[in-house]
């Protein structure tokens, strides 16, 4: 039997990206397969549909893309306030500093201030998302049955999220050159890209693990227990490695790189998920993606009253044109709205002007026009 590495791409609502994740395209072994009572992706929820969408969309904001000279592809998560990003060791390898975006479309640069040669973990440090509010981990171990979420961000943009349980525990393997020890086996499917992304606690929104590695066989993917690898993460942000041990992985192919993700697909993805943080009424989010010429004209106070009385956005038939630097982004809205405890459903055609202010992307402007 062997494990093999790969560089994977998918195929998302937006566009194509992909990352680099540990895949095992063999027969598993029989210690490793589901031998669980629990059926894969069949766990239901106990949390109600709104509950759940706001835990996703809070931890999405902490879950970044990480990104190699040589185009390579991974997740991360940020753990503290000093900027630090858990991910795997394999994301990373033979990098000292990596691009790193956001979910919001922002960039930042990042140094690898520790890594493992025996455990698939290390700590990038971003000094760009120091005092950010880090995603809150788990301080003991899971059994089996938890409901968990499988958060990465393929393209640092289009997060990804798949849900299962943990279906195994205590699972010891190798895939050169590290080892896998304890770790928990999961029913939700470690999607590409999602490589060094978290494991969420589907009620809490912890963080239980770092997803490490899956399979072409089903739905089986593994994560290693954040309690097992925190003191090994923290003593890296307190003393980081002044020297970089040697952890270079070879990979199948190294062709996946940003140029896949056009201007226009990054400006869709701004537009929807000013929507989506309205819907989980994440007014200041939403209100950070404006640009400063458009929030100038209109005070924050007076941009969420707007927003109070809507249940819910919907953004469809979205399209878009570039013209220079900007691109105009266009799309159909349906809002309901309650009014004296009743639903009012209306359509709007909307314009977006998306550019970038500060190197950073931002929506600079917008209308809408009521369709009757």
């Amino acid at each position: 039997m062997k494990w093999m590495i790969s560089l994977v791409s998918s195929v998302l609502i937006l566009g194509a990206g992909g990352g680099l994740i540990f895949y095992w395209h063999q027969e598993i072994p029989s210690q490793l397969k589901n031998n669980s009572l629990f059926v894969p992706n069949a766990a239901k929820a106990k949390v109600s549909d709104k509950k759940l969408k706001d835990i996703i969309h809070d931890v999405q904001k902490e879950v970044v893309m990480i990104q190699q000279d040589n185009g390579t592809l991974g997740s991360g998560f940020l753990y503290n306030k000093d900027g630090d990003v858990i991910t795997n060791a394999h994301v990373v390898s033979g990098a000292k500093t990596v691009k790193i975006k956001t979910a919001d479309a922002k960039e930042f640069q990042g140094t690898v201030i520790g890594i493992s040669q025996d455990v698939d973990v290390a700590v990038v440090r971003v000094p760009g998302l120091a005092s950010e509010e880090p995603l809150q981990l788990s301080q003991k171990k899971s059994d089996v049955g938890e409901e968990v979420l499988a958060l990465g961000s393929p393209l640092g943009l289009q997060n990804t999220v798949t849900t299962g349980i943990i279906s195994g525990v205590g699972r010891d393997f190798d895939i050169e050159p590290f080892h896998y020890k304890d770790a928990y086996q999961i029913s939700a499917p470690i999607a590409p890209g999602n490589s060094g992304g978290p494991l969420i606690n589907r009620k809490t929104g912890e963080v239980l693990g770092i997803n490490s590695a899956g399979t072409d066989q089903g739905s089986i993917g593994f994560s290693l227990p954040i309690v097992n690898i925190l003191s090994l993460v923290e003593g890296w942000s307190k003393a980081p490695l002044t020297e970089l041990p040697d952890t270079k992985v070879e990979t199948a192919s190294a062709d996946v790189s940003e140029e896949e993700v056009s201007p226009e697909i990054t400006a869709s993805y701004l537009v929807n998920y000013f929507y989506e943080s309205l819907n989980s009424r994440d007014y200041v989010t939403a209100y950070s993606l404006m640009g400063s010429s458009w929030q100038s004209k209109t005070e924050f106070s007076k941009f969420r009253n707007g927003y109070l009385k809507t249940k819910s956005t919907a953004i469809g038939d979205v399209q878009t044109t570039k013209d220079g630097d900007n691109i105009t982004v266009t799309g159909i809205i349906t809002a309901v709205d309650l009014v004296d405890g009743n639903e009012n459903y209306a359509k709007f055609k909307v314009e977006y002007k998306v550019g970038y202010e500060n190197d950073q992307l931002k929506i600079i402007s917008g209308t809408a026009k009521a369709i009757h």
